[in-house]
C-alpha cells in the first residue's frame, strides 16, 4: 500500500514539516531568551567595576558600557579606574571589598597582582565576575574566544609571509591572561612551520608610552636586520604595540615586513584597510559588547541564574581584504 495516499504526506512532506517544526522550536527558544534577557534587573543593587586602566580603546570601551550598562538595568554603578598602577589597583580593590557592594567585575589585570584580592572579595561573599582575567575566584569570564584568536592570526601571518621567514614577536604581559593565550597559539602555529622562526630575544612591550617605545624598539631592530627578507613579520598580543611598529616600518621604508595584533582600535583599522600601509590583519574585539554582556551575567547571577565558567563575545579578524566589512560590522568610524 502507498504510504503516501493513507497518510496524506510522503516522505519529504513528513521531512519539511520536520524541519519547519524545528525552526518554529529555535526561534522560540531565541525568543525565550530575548526575552529573559529584557527582564534583568540590578534595580536597588550596587555593582562595582574595576579597570585596571582605560587609556587603550579596548579597556575604555568595555568600562563605559559597564557603567552604561548597570545603569540601564536599574543599578548604581560604582566604578573606578587604576590608571595602569598595580599599587593603585590594589588598594582600590581593598576599599571596594570593605563598601561590599553586590558584586564586583574586574577588567583586565596581571593575575599575580589581581588574584589574591579578587579571593578575599569571594571569601567576604561579594561575587566576583571578570573581564578578560583567567581567575579560579572568577564565577565567570566574559572574553573573546582568545584560542581562537591567536590560532587565527598567527595563521594569518603563517599564510602572508609563505610559511618561512624569520618573525619578531614582543612578549611583555605574559602575566596577562589573553596575551598569553594569543602568544601560546602562535608558538603552537609556528612549531608546524619550521621555515618560520620567532627571533630572540622578544621583545617586551612596556606601558606607558606603549607607541613610542615599539616605533624605537623595531627602528634598532630594523638596523639590526637591514636587508629586505631578513624579517617577514612583527606579532603582537595587542595592538597598540603593533600600531608603534606599522609607524616604525613605514618610517624607515619597510613596508615589505608586515605587522600583526589584536583588538580592532579604530587607528589601526584604518591602517589594515591602507593598501600601502605594513599593518596586514588585527583580530577586532567587540569590547562594548563583552562589557554589556559581563553586566547581564551579573544580573543574572544575582537573580538566581548559573552561569558558565566562561562566556565567549566573537571576535572578527580583519585582513587587507575584508577589512571595509569589518569595520561596517563593527560600526567604527
Amino acid at each position: 500500500m502507498d504510504n503516501k495516499q493513507t497518510t496524506g504526506l510522503g516522505r519529504r512532506d513528513i521531512l519539511k514539516l520536520t524541519a519547519a517544526g524545528a525552526a518554529l522550536a529555535t526561534a522560540g527558544l531565541i525568543s525565550s531568551k530575548a526575552a529573559a534577557d529584557d527582564a534583568l534587573s540590578l534595580k536597588g543593587k550596587r555593582i562595582a567595576i574595576s579597570a585596571t586602566g582605560t587609556d587603550h580603546y579596548f579597556d575604555l570601551q568595555a568600562y563605559n558600557a559597564q557603567i552604561d550598562e548597570v545603569k540601564k538595568l536599574g543599578g548604581t554603578p560604582i566604578a573606578v579606574d587604576a590608571g595602569r598602577n598595580d599599587g593603585k589597583l590594589v588598594s582600590q580593590l581593598q576599599t571596594l571589598i570593605a563598601q561590599r557592594p553586590d558584586a564586583i567585575v574586574q577588567i583586565l589585570g596581571t593575575l599575580s597582582v589581581i588574584d589574591p584580592w579578587l579571593k578575599k572579595a569571594r571569601d567576604a561573599g561579594i561575587p566576583v565576575l571578570t573581564v578578560d582575567v583567567g581567575s579560579t575566584n572568577s564565577i565567570n569570564n566574559t572574553t573573546s574566544d582568545n584560542w581562537g584568536i591567536g590560532k587565527d592570526l598567527a595563521l594569518q601571518l603563517v599564510s602572508d609571509i609563505g610559511g618561512e621567514g624569520n618573525i619578531i614577536a614582543f612578549n611583555g604581559f605574559y602575566g596577562v591572561t589573553p596575551c598569553a593565550i594569543r602568544y601560546d597559539q602562535l608558538v603552537n602555529v609556528v612549531k608546524y612551520f619550521p621555515k618560520v622562526k620567532i627571533i630572540q630575544p622578544e621583545l617586551r612591550d612596556v606601558i606607558p608610552n606603549t607607541v613610542q617605545d615599539a616605533f624605537a624598539q623595531i627602528t634598532a631592530i630594523l638596523n639590526k636586520y637591514p636587508e629586505k627578507g631578513s624579517i617577514k613579520a612583527i606579532w603582537s598580543a595587542w595592538d597598540i604595540p603593533q600600531l608603534g611598529a606599522t609607524q616604525a616600518l613605514a618610517a624607515a621604508g619597510r613596508t615589505e615586513i608586515r605587522t600583526y595584533g589584536v583588538d580592532g582600535s579604530p587607528e589601526v583599522l584604518q591602517l589594515v584597510a591602507d593598501p600601502n600601509s605594513p599593518a596586514g590583519a588585527d583580530a577586532a574585539q567587540q569590547p562594548a559588547e563583552i562589557g554589556r554582556t559581563a553586566i547581564r551575567n551579573v544580573a543574572k547571577l544575582l537573580a538566581g541564574q548559573t552561569l558558565p565558567r566562561e562566556t565567549y563575545v566573537p571576535a572578527l579578524l580583519a585582513n587587507k581584504s575584508n577589512v571595509s566589512d569589518i569595520v561596517k560590522k563593527l560600526g567604527i568610524g
